[in-house]
């Protein structure tokens, strides 16, 4: 862990892909590593950074080894200065080409993110240890983050509603990332920013409003009498496929919503909409989770025990 991080403080995904850190590294391989410290590559996609940072935080608390705590600090310090104007993190950073520059969302990227910076400003979950000297910049980062989240949250004629997967920097809108994740309302990351609102201490009026306008969105927004089932279909290139089926006692939310309509679409490689799973083609159809369980368990207990806590 401590080889595979960059000098600016931030790790990498090697190849697009999380690092394994079970797997034995040669000699020639840690060479390699050192060499490569200087590169520009590092990223918060698929919680790189924010997992080794978390790591480094609770092996320091095991071992007390120096070089894990100072490790998680150099990784703190770089997540603070990619912090962009608009008070987001951008996929990668300083990488600012494509759609590595968009508030990132996505696979709760910035909300990673955003945990770290309030473990080190309330010196909580571990991270007791972490310099005092950052306590400071984490608040301020922490504070700036919520205003981002808050001016991000997509009004639909003047009402809100949730989020997408990433938005643009500069018009804080919501944007296409990968040909297959275009614009849209997201059933899925908009429930990791409304859990990290709701962690906050003493909501003020706006949180409060973000939170009960979610939540308002994404009960509006559920599927019922659907399920997916993933099914064994040999004419297919891996020999499965992922189906929709009915299903009365199941309730699901779709990725992408759209974002004048809430309608449910999905899209393949061609990025062009389509209504049904059924017209994407079987790769993007089968390896990409196009609906999913997320706002149950927030819907269910976390938002009413808010409510309990905070009132209305």
């Amino acid at each position: 862990m401590l080889l595979f991080q960059r000098e600016n403080g931030g790790w990498p995904q090697p190849g697009g892909d999380p690092i394994n850190y079970r797997k034995p590294l040669t000699e020639a391989q840690q060479n390699k590593l050192r060499q490569e410290k200087g590169k520009l590559d590092a990223t918060i996609d698929d919680q790189a950074t924010t997992r080794e940072i978390n790591h480094l935080v609770q092996a320091f608390q095991q071992t007390q080894n120096p070089a894990y705590r100072q490790a998680a600090e150099r990784g703190i310090r770089y997540l603070i200065t990619a912090q962009n104007a608009a008070g987001g993190w951008g996929q990668f950073y300083p990488d600012t080409s494509g759609y590595h520059k968009h508030i990132t969302y996505n696979d709760q990227a910035m909300i990673n993110v955003m945990w770290v910076m309030k473990y080190t400003a309330d010196a909580s979950n571990g991270f007791e240890a972490i310099d005092k000297a950052l306590i400071p910049q984490a608040r301020q980062a922490v504070n700036w983050g919520v205003q981002c989240i808050l001016k991000t949250q997509y009004k639909q004629q003047g009402k809100l509603t949730a989020w997408c997967a990433q938005h643009d920097r500069k018009t804080l809108l919501p944007a296409n990332a990968r040909a297959f994740e275009l614009a849209s309302l997201s059933g899925s990351e908009s429930v990791g920013i409304v859990e990290f609102l709701m962690s906050l201490d003493n909501p003020s009026p706006e949180v409060r409003q973000a939170v009960h306008a979610a939540v308002a969105w994404l009960e509006s927004v559920k599927l019922t009498g659907i399920a997916t089932k993933r099914i064994k279909d040999p004419s297919q290139p891996k020999g499965q496929d992922v189906i929709v089926v009915q299903d009365p006692s199941s309730t699901l939310w779709a990725r992408f919503y759209d974002l004048d309509t809430n309608t449910p679409f999905f899209s393949g490689r061609d990025g062009v909409k389509k209504k049904s799973l059924a017209e994407i083609e079987n790769e993007r159809r089968a390896g990409y989770a196009w609906y999913g369980t997320w706002p149950a368990k927030l819907l269910a207990k976390e938002y009413p025990d808010w409510v309990k806590k905070w009132g209305h």
